[in-house]
């Protein structure tokens, strides 16, 4: 597995946990950077997965709004914490990312939806970022 997609699926446990623990997300980034000294292994995938998770905070309103727009009868609330997640790490890729291309942030997402969440979810976090790619 590449260093960027450990990170991605740090980021998204860190977004996961801030969400279902309703801890702020400066909490679980401050708690997470103190793991990452602790444990030198951890420091190459952390350093995207805190690019993305603080790229989120800074952008949360527009990431949130492109994501509730484009998924039909599934509010945000009501999608599943871990699909959330997801959606928000690669939303912002094709958002705000440049370096990534967005063929690259959609598989990636689908394959963190096909191993995290539900048999269903690759299938709606595929149809939901191509929608939102192909509208950036």
């Amino acid at each position: 597995m590449s260093a960027r997609t450990k990170a991605r699926k740090r980021a998204v446990d860190l977004l996961y946990s801030s969400d279902v623990l309703d801890r702020p997300l400066a909490d679980v980034l401050a708690a997470e950077a103190a793991r990452a000294l602790e444990e030198p292994s951890r420091r190459v995938s952390w350093e995207y997965a805190r690019t993305i998770v603080s790229g989120y905070q800074e952008h949360a309103d527009v990431i949130d709004e492109m994501i509730s727009s484009y998924s039909r009868n599934w509010s945000l609330v009501r999608m599943p914490a871990v699909d959330r997640a997801i959606l928000r790490v690669a939303v912002w890729e094709i958002l705000f990312n440049p370096e990534v291309p967005r063929q690259v942030a959609i598989a990636e997402a689908v394959g963190l939806a096909g191993e995290l969440s539900t048999d269903e979810s690759g299938a709606f976090v595929n149809g939901l970022l191509a929608s939102i790619a192909a509208s950036a």
